[in-house]
Parts: C-alpha cells; sequence; structure tokens
C-alpha cells in the first residue's frame, strides 16, 4: 500500500503547494484511490509535481460535506470522469461556521460543498455504512460521547435556523490489504475516540494505522481545560495498539502537546510527504 499527502496545511516535500484542506492518494493492490480534494485545484498541481496520474484513479472518498475536502473535486472531473465519488447523502447540506457577531461581513459563512458536485453522475450516494468490496469498506459513526471542542462553531441551516452540526455527514474509510488495515478520517468531526471505538466495535480490532485530522486546530491560545482535554485525548489514543498519522485541522500546537505523550504511536504528515 502506498499512501501521498496531496495537500494539507503545512509546508512539505519542495515544491509541494500548502493550503487550509486536505487530501490523499493511495494506491492499494486493486485500487488507486482518492481521499478527499481538498480546497482547490492545487491539489491536482501537487499531483503533477509528485508524479502521480490522476487519469488511473477509480474510486474518490469524500469524508464529510466541507469546501477544504471537497473544492478539487470538481477540477478532478475534468481530468478524469470515471472514477466513481463515494459520499453521504447528506454530504450536500447546507453547512456553516460562525463566524461570531464581531465578523467582518456576514456572521455566517458558507463551508459546504460546490453545489455542483451532488449531479455529478458518477456520484455514488452513501447512507450509513457501506462495504465498496473486500478491500474497502465506509462506516459512520450516528451517536457520540465527547465531541471535539472546536465544532461549537460549526453549523447546519435547516428550515431557515442555524443549528449545531451533528456531523452524521462524515464517513470513514477503512481500506483491508493482506494482514494491514489502515482507517482514514478526514477532520475527526465525531471524536477521534469515538470513531476508533465504533471501529473496534464494527470490526472487532485496532487497526493497524489511523490516518485523520482531530479537529483541535485554533487561531487563538488553548484555555487550560482544552489543553486538558487534548492530554486526555493522547493518552486514551496511546492506549491502541495504532500508529497514528495526523495533520490539517489537528493544528502544530496541539500536535506538539500530544507528541509528548504518545511519543512514536503519533506522526505529523507535511504536504506532499509520503506514508
Amino acid at each position: 500500500m502506498r499512501i501521498v499527502n496531496l495537500i494539507e496545511n503545512t509546508e512539505g516535500k519542495t515544491g509541494c503547494i500548502n493550503a487550509h484542506g486536505l487530501s490523499f492518494y493511495i494506491e492499494t493492490e486493486k485500487h488507486r484511490i482518492l481521499c478527499d480534494l481538498g480546497p482547490s485545484d492545487d491539489t491536482l498541481k501537487n499531483a503533477e509535481k509528485l508524479g502521480i496520474d490522476l487519469r488511473l484513479v477509480d474510486i474518490v472518498i469524500l469524508s464529510h460535506g466541507h469546501y477544504d475536502h471537497s473544492g478539487g473535486i470538481i477540477p478532478f472531473t475534468r481530468v478524469n470522469d470515471t472514477a466513481l465519488i463515494y459520499m453521504q447523502r447528506s454530504a450536500t447540506g447546507e453547512y456553516y461556521a460562525d463566524d461570531g457577531e464581531a465578523a467582518e461581513g456576514e456572521r455566517y459563512r458558507y463551508i459546504g460543498i460546490d453545489k455542483e458536485i451532488a449531479d455529478l453522475p458518477q456520484v455514488r450516494f452513501t447512507d450509513g455504512d457501506y462495504v465498496i468490496d473486500d478491500e474497502l469498506s465506509l462506516f459512520v459513526k450516528d451517536k457520540c460521547g465527547k465531541l471535539p471542542f472546536t465544532n461549537a462553531r460549526l453549523k447546519r441551516l435547516e428550515n431557515g435556523e442555524y443549528l449545531q452540526d451533528d456531523f452524521r455527514h462524515e464517513q470513514f474509510l477503512v481500506i483491508r490489504e493482506e494482514d494491514k488495515t489502515v482507517l482514514l478520517s478526514g477532520c475527526a468531526h465525531n471524536g477521534i475516540l469515538n470513531i476508533m471505538n465504533e471501529y473496534r466495535r464494527k470490526y472487532g480490532s485496532d487497526p493497524d494505522a489511523v490516518i485523520s485530522g482531530f479537529h483541535l486546530m485554533k487561531k487563538t491560545d488553548y484555555k487550560d481545560y482544552q489543553i486538558l482535554e487534548i492530554r486526555e485525548m493522547a493518552e486514551n489514543l496511546g492506549k491502541y495498539d495504532t500508529v497514528f498519522y495526523t495533520c490539517h485541522c489537528t493544528g502544530i500546537p496541539a500536535y506538539e502537546i500530544m507528541k509528548e505523550i504518545m511519543g512514536d504511536k503519533l506522526r505529523y504528515v507535511h504536504s506532499g510527504d509520503e506514508l
């Protein structure tokens, strides 16, 4: 299995663009996969820089309905119009970020996907768990325990009212190859510990590797209780028989706190890095 980051927030391989968003390219025995496509066509530019031929991709997975994971989908379809695109049906919803009363311009900022994506003939909508084949499967987490504190500003618009996003539009990709399993989650809005517990419940073991943002990034300093939550998360993740590769929405400050606790069980993936 080969896994390459095509775009991520931080600078990595020389010549690769870094931007707020996420995309991974995965080669398995049977498939060429894209898990998310970043915020724009910069993802495609990085793929070209890395020598990855996106025309060979046969499956695209959209982890959830946000622009920074889906902005490259329409540009990708101009290069490859045959790859099947799997997304939760609810990923087409109206999703917003609450920038607060002091925001410049509109308080509620649209962060959902380009509406043209839903009309693409290659889209395959999923409603909950879904098995693609013996190598690839998708699962969801509906009822959660503790969620990332950064979720509080993320909303969905229903009947003219901004409600707390429940992230039913989030799905997780499981890849099995030979005796190894890899779990990919875009941002873990449902909480990485909740997702790990659900994986264990549904698959009966721990994945060998997890690739995921943890959605801990903030523009301001962490409060004391938030640092405690981050440390508690790291302590609990360290109990799994799994190596975690994080990126994107985790943020470097949170990563550094967690790294002190998790050591070699936690690694950061930068733009253009290959696992």
